[in-house]
């Protein structure tokens, strides 16, 4: 158990490091294109969007909220490492076209959402290999996917907002603030999704061909839906309100939809994997149900600040997430997707225990 630690912790500064350089280098290749003029308010104006979508995202991960630093490195990783590799990548495929045939209206359809669909998908892969317990399913794929998903679109938006502020037209800049920020702004995310769900089922297989096959396919789900929406873009406003009509609001009911499904999923293997730790004493049946059910586990937290305060909300949330990450512990080890020793659950039983006890002592 040490050696992983301190490999962990060891990594820690290099990607930090990684990410910081890679941000200030898309920050500089977006200053030299839009000036300072167009780089401090397009930064401003593009996280407008953001709070909103990722509270959106948050919403979802209700059962097991992901830990901060992985959310951090998945919108890193879209904001700063993506998005420069998109930025070489596309630039570099626009100046080839364009010597090549002398057109690079196909970059934006055919090399840009193959590129960027990889570079983000790749942030999210990383995670599902690092921290393979932190990565429980299709829930913490589209949170993680989302997150990269949405520091990506940032970055993007900052560069096509700094565009539109040097073009000393103040109607542009609506019209692009309007569509990419106000209209489109789970675009990149939703896209991103799709490779995040793929990434979930192979974390939930041992078939070489899901583990493989479902990524791939979501892969291709994500490139499909970026093409057709850059298509849209670039053939007017007319066919972007079609498309956005008939592409972005179904992929983005069906996404809800999966989300929806997977939780109330995870809520059932709640209920099936922590039944054994009530049959043995360690959970009260009440206790159970409670941590099956969403709206239960926000009554549990609501009850205990109005009893005990911030202080006992929180305990009750640790107390919960606790019990989560049993509940999934012992579905890995169902499915045989990662390994665990006997050691890993007592020592997470006695936390359990520990949290309840807290619990019990800070309510009335």
């Amino acid at each position: 158990m040490p050696a992983p630690r301190v490999r962990a912790s060891a990594l820690a500064p290099l990607t930090v490091l990684v990410l910081v350089v890679c941000g200030l280098l898309s920050l500089g290749a977006v200053t030299a294109e839009v000036g300072w003029r167009g780089l401090l308010p397009g930064l401003a104006l593009a996280a407008v969007p953001v709070g909103p979508v990722l509270a959106t995202v948050l919403w979802l991960d209700r059962h097991e909220a992901e830990p901060p630093h992985l959310l951090a490195f998945a919108f890193g990783w879209g904001a700063c490492v993506a998005s420069l590799g998109a930025l070489v990548l596309n630039t570099g495929a626009s100046r080839l076209l364009d010597g090549s045939v002398g057109d690079v209206t196909n970059t934006s359809v055919v090399v840009a959402p193959v590129v960027e669909e990889v570079l983000k998908g790749l942030g999210v892969l990383l995670l599902l290999l690092r921290q393979r317990r932190q990565f429980d399913g299709v829930v913490d794929g589209i949170v993680y996917a989302a997150f990269v998903g949405v520091g990506f679109a940032y970055l993007e938006n900052v560069l096509y907002l700094g565009r539109a502020l040097g073009d000393d037209q103040p109607d542009s800049l609506v019209v692009v603030f309007v569509l990419r920020c106000l209209v489109s702004p789970f675009a990149h995310p939703l896209f991103t999704m799709a490779v995040g769900v793929g990434l979930g089922i192979a974390a939930r297989h041992r078939s070489p061909g899901r583990r493989v096959g479902a990524p791939v396919l979501g892969l291709v789900v994500a490139v499909v839906l970026h093409a057709l929406w850059n298509a849209s873009a670039s053939s007017g406003v007319a066919s972007f309100v079609e498309l956005f009509l008939l592409l972005q609001v179904p992929v983005f009911a069906a996404a809800v939809a999966v989300a929806v499904v997977a939780r109330v999923r995870e809520a059932r293997l709640i209920a099936r994997h922590l039944q054994v730790y009530a049959r043995t004493g360690w959970l009260g049946e009440s206790e159970v149900s409670m941590l099956a059910s969403s709206r239960a586990r926000r009554r549990a937290r609501s009850a205990a600040a109005d009893g005990g305060g911030r202080g006992a909300a929180q305990a009750v949330r640790e107390f919960q997430e606790t019990a989560t990450e049993l509940a999934f512990r012992r579905d890995r080890l169902r499915r045989g997707t990662v390994e665990s020793t006997p050691q890993e659950e007592l020592d997470l039983l006695e936390q359990l225990a520990r949290q309840r006890r807290e619990v019990l002592a800070l309510l009335p």
